[in-house]
């Protein structure tokens, strides 16, 4: 079991799926949290005890003024982001815009003010996508503002390289989420498509926020302190077959 003991972890996005499910692992691995999101409510339901803020990441003077006073930090989890669905021809080019500052610009803004608060041999992971290995239909500025995010990694892990701070990328496929609920509230069959979705990978079954928290935790531990620069699928199988 990868453990976290004695590490002060921050996780963006921390109020729902996938943060959350890792700010709680995180923390039964024995790290000190740090939790930030839209919603202080829902960030106090996930760990009452953690130091929680609210704080819109695609903020540029909020994001400085919260890394003014963030504490030094062992690592941080970038699991905050948005869907919205369409094609580039439909999407409205404010839906464009907004995906974008959701999914890249806040974990560049993240990164940016906070790279200075990561204390040597830190661990960054970012939450990318498995459709920015693959492209599927009505996804396309999601697929586009993920894509961005697994080169950030990779552009991160080697300027950070001289501290020795890892960055490295995690790109999800379907996973039973509120975001997942956003995509198939949209959708005209949205029985067919969560079969759909299930179908996709080798192992014909949607993955959980657990399964994908644990990826994050061996990431953020001293386990994996050769793996940098990496995008690691973690979708049942569906990069492979594709």
């Amino acid at each position: 079991m990868s453990s976290l003991a004695g590490k002060r972890l921050l996780v963006s996005g921390a109020g729902s799926g996938i943060g959350q499910a890792a700010a709680r692992l995180f923390r039964e691995r024995g790290a000190e949290l740090v939790l930030v999101g839209r919603r202080l409510d829902r960030l106090r339901e996930t760990l009452p005890d953690a130091q929680c803020f609210t704080l819109d990441h695609t903020n540029d003077a909020d994001v400085a003024a919260f890394a003014a006073t963030c504490p030094p930090l062992a690592g941080m989890f970038l699991a905050a982001g948005e869907l919205r669905t369409g094609s580039v021809a439909a999407m409205p080019v404010s839906d464009f815009d907004a995906v974008l500052a959701a999914n890249l610009r806040g974990p560049w803004l993240l990164a940016h003010h906070l790279g200075p608060r990561l204390t040597d041999g830190a661990s960054v992971v970012l939450v990318g996508s498995n459709i920015s290995l693959r492209a599927i239909p009505n996804s396309a500025a999601y697929s586009v503002a993920k894509a961005g995010v697994h080169m950030l990694a990779k552009v991160l892990a080697l300027e950070w390289a001289p501290r020795r701070i890892r960055c490295n990328a995690i790109a999800p496929g379907p996973v039973h989420t509120p975001m997942l609920a956003v995509r198939l509230a949209a959708s005209a069959d949205p029985t067919g498509d969560l079969a759909r979705l299930a179908a996709v990978n080798p192992l014909q079954r949607l993955g959980t926020s657990a399964e994908v928290a644990a990826l994050a935790a061996h990431l953020l531990c001293d386990e994996s302190a050769w793996t940098t620069g990496t995008v690691l699928a973690i979708d049942g199988g569906a990069d492979a077959v594709y």
